[in-house]
């Protein structure tokens, strides 16, 4: 430790002398110390380093920032001067890895550096792990477009109900925004409906039949944890004998909400999946993987498309086999979505929706689903 300081003591010393190739030198000596000594050191001795480093960051060239800010950004006990200095460099990449990843930051810094309106480094804040209601709000009220779809694909960002409405808002002149949107797990049902109402077709069918975040259930109690579902393998089943059965059912007036919901209830999910595909009139195959719980927006969009009233979907959504029962937020989205779509909407969506699934294919462009579309 008396090496360390005394070192530290001689680059102090040097960084005072300046010129720019010397100050590199001193730089790039007290970095190499930092970060190999970083977990013996006192914090009187990094904020010692803190001095040297902070006050030589504005003479120093950027490209030898950036690599510092990448190690720093990583590092619990990182100098913090340094790190404020970093974070607010008008060098977006210089600025970008701390304002990622770094815990040394405050929410005031990153208030103060979103005030300063540079789009590259409200970006890089974007990133963080975590957002506040706080500071959402003030990266939408100076951010641009590209913020604005970085915030909504963040699971960590938290949204005001005003930044929720201001993004919907968005959403109606921008596609990419509302499929991001859509797909939040936090997304209040009145604002989905909203969101709903607000873009075309072709976007609610992108965003209703592609995967999303699986909820974690929570145990109730003390000891609260959140438990993840492992995904069920299901083997492949012959639903020929079964929907021979339905189409009679069918033929006759009975295969109707009662029938389908006592199947749900008895977990009886081979006659689920093919009353619904008979009703949606679609293969069974294209029904069997909304059953994964990601695929919970796209089943509900099924069973629309079925004509099962509420009553009966929230009884099949419920009882998934191997899924995580839905949170109550997902099941207001759910009966938004139930509430909001047009029957033949709901039919169009499940039946390009299960294309892709069958093809295991990315979205068709929004011209190759307009073709699609019903007249």
């Amino acid at each position: 430790m008396a090496a360390v300081s005394s070192t530290l003591r001689a680059e102090l010393n040097g960084a005072e002398k300046g010129g720019p190739e010397h100050d590199a030198e001193i730089f790039g000596q007290v970095t190499d110390l930092f970060l190999s000594s970083v977990d013996h050191l006192s914090e009187s001795q990094i904020n010692s380093v803190d001095g040297v480093l902070a006050g030589l960051i504005g003479r120093v060239e950027a490209t030898l920032l950036v690599d510092l800010s990448e190690d720093l950004s990583a590092i619990e006990r990182a100098p913090r001067q340094t790190i404020r200095a970093l974070a607010f460099h008008h060098n977006p990449q210089v600025a970008a890895p701390v304002l990622r990843r770094s815990g040394g930051l405050s929410e005031a810094d990153l208030l103060e550096i979103v005030n300063s309106g540079r789009q590259h480094h409200l970006l890089a804040i974007c990133d963080r792990k975590a957002l506040s209601e706080k500071l959402t709000d003030a990266l939408m009220r100076l951010g641009d477009v590209n913020v604005s779809n970085a915030l909504a694909r963040n699971a960590g960002a938290r949204f005001s109900e005003c930044g929720y409405a201001t993004l919907v808002g968005r959403a109606e002149r921008d596609e990419s925004l509302a499929e991001k949107l859509g797909l939040r797990l936090d997304l209040p049902g009145n604002l989905l409906r909203e969101l709903l109402s607000k873009v075309a077709d072709v976007v609610q069918a992108r965003f209703l039949t592609a995967p999303r975040p699986v909820a974690k259930a929570k145990a109730e109690g003390a000891l609260a944890a959140a438990v993840e579902q492992p995904r069920v393998t299901r083997p492949k089943v012959d639903y020929t004998a079964v929907q021979s059965e339905l189409t009679v059912l069918n033929r006759t007036g009975k295969l109707n909400d009662g029938a389908v919901n006592r199947f749900a209830v008895r977990g009886e999910y081979i006659n689920v999946v093919a009353a619904l595909a008979l009703k949606a009139d679609v293969k069974p195959e294209a029904i069997e993987p909304l059953l994964d719980g990601e695929r919970l927006y796209g089943l509900v969009v099924a069973c629309k498309a079925a004509r099962l009233s509420w009553s009966t979907t929230t009884m099949i959504v419920r009882n998934r086999p191997g899924c995580p029962p839905p949170t109550q937020r997902e099941l207001d989205q759910c009966v938004a979505i139930h509430e909001s779509l047009l029957l033949s909407v709901a039919q169009w969506t499940v039946r390009w929706g299960t294309d892709r699934l069958l093809a295991k294919t990315g979205p068709a462009s929004p011209q190759a689903m307009a073709c699609k579309k019903p007249g």
